[in-house]
């Protein structure tokens, strides 16, 4: 597989990594879950959307034979691997991916505030509409306009220290992060049109995760 670039940053506190999913990896996971939509059977055994804190249309859960087959596991595996390495200096021996799931989302859905279970987290873009609306005063333009947006929550507000991170979903964008960092998605409105997402949770090894233990 090509290896991929990780860019690493620290914009309010915890370090986050982001990276682009490999255009095989999009198409390859995208049709998975179309063809899982058209199923019926396979649609209700697979779909946890109930599961999920928020109101969306479709939670699914990848099975390992896609995650493995696509290149999904071991994708997310080097990036977690790459961005510990550069933030701690450290390097990653132990990788097990608990859980990955895609969430199909439309106009006036949402995710509220949440986190995630395990030590590292990421969430990404496999499908976003072509608009995501508009403010309902059109006088405020669309330059801060947050519909659809993935909103990222840490700390206090004060100067000089940003508590909030709000990105636009572009299609191959993919976020790496502790699983602690509290996290929301935005409705957003004026299109029929898709917005389809993939996250994961997993564990690395304990003795890096755990700060405290060699204190």
């Amino acid at each position: 597989m090509t290896s991929s670039k990780v860019d690493v940053a620290k914009p309010f506190g915890p370090s986050m990594a982001k990276v682009k999913i490999p255009d095989p990896i999009i198409k390859s996971i995208n049709d998975y879950i179309d063809n899982i939509i058209y199923s019926k059977n396979k649609s209700q055994e697979l779909d946890h959307g109930t599961d999920l804190a928020g109101d969306v249309t479709q939670e699914f859960r990848l099975e390992k034979e896609i995650m493995e087959k696509s290149g999904w596991t071991n994708f997310l595996a080097n990036c977690v691997s790459k961005w510990i390495e550069i933030d701690t200096k450290q390097k990653v021996t132990k990788f097990k991916l608990r859980t990955s799931w895609v969430v199909r989302q439309f106009k006036n859905e949402y995710n509220p505030v949440h986190w995630h279970n395990g030590h590292i987290s990421g969430a990404g873009f496999l499908k976003v509409p072509k608009t995501f609306g508009k403010y309902t005063n059109d006088k405020k333009g669309l330059e801060n306009y947050r519909g659809g947006n993935l909103t990222f929550m840490h700390g206090h507000k004060h100067f000089l220290s940003n508590s909030v991170l709000s990105v636009k979903p572009q299609v191959g964008d993919f976020y790496f992060f502790p699983n602690y960092l509290m996290h929301s998605v935005n409705p957003f409105k004026g299109t029929d049109e898709e917005r389809r997402s993939i996250s994961f949770n997993a564990d690395i090894d304990e003795e890096i995760y755990n700060v405290y233990e060699n204190r």
